[in-house]
C-alpha cells in the first residue's frame, strides 16, 4: 500500500444516494416491491435511463435528491431521503465506495453500477 492510500485508511464519506435495482440486481426485491415483479422485469437499461431522467432532474433544479430518493430509491435508506451516514473504506461495494471517495462535497455521481443495481451518489461531507 502506498504512503497516500495508507494516510487516507481513516478517511471517511458521507452520502445519499438512489438506487434502481434490475434483473441483473443481486436481491430482487425492495421495500417499493417486496415480492420483485417490477425489479425482475426491469432491464439494465430501463433502470439506467430511469435514473438518468432523476439525475436530471436534479440537476437543473426541478426536484430535490432526498425527495427523488424518498419516492424512487429501491434502498431503505429512501426514508431518509437517501442518506446513508457517514461511512469509511471497505464498508461499501467497492464501485460504490471509489465512486463516493472521488466525489468532492456536494457533487452528484454519474451512474455507478453495482452487484445491488444502479446508483447515483451525493456527496454530502
Amino acid at each position: 500500500m502506498s504512503s497516500a492510500a495508507a494516510g487516507r485508511e481513516g478517511e471517511t464519506v458521507r452520502a445519499s444516494h438512489i438506487l434502481i435495482k434490475h434483473e441483473g440486481s443481486r436481491r430482487k426485491a425492495s421495500w417499493k416491491d417486496p415480492d420483485g415483479r417490477v425489479i425482475s422485469a426491469t432491464t439494465r437499461g430501463d433502470a439506467a435511463a430511469r435514473l438518468l431522467d432523476l439525475r436530471n432532474q436534479i440537476l437543473s433544479g426541478q426536484a430535490a435528491f432526498a425527495d427523488l430518493a424518498a419516492r424512487h430509491s429501491d434502498c431503505s435508506s429512501a426514508r431518509r431521503g437517501g442518506d446513508l451516514g457517514t461511512f469509511g473504506r471497505r464498508q461499501m461495494q467497492k464501485p460504490f465506495e471509489d465512486a463516493t471517495f472521488a466525489l468532492k462535497v456536494g457533487e452528484l455521481s454519474d451512474i455507478v453500477d453495482t452487484d445491488s443495481g444502479v446508483h447515483i451518489i451525493l456527496r454530502t461531507a
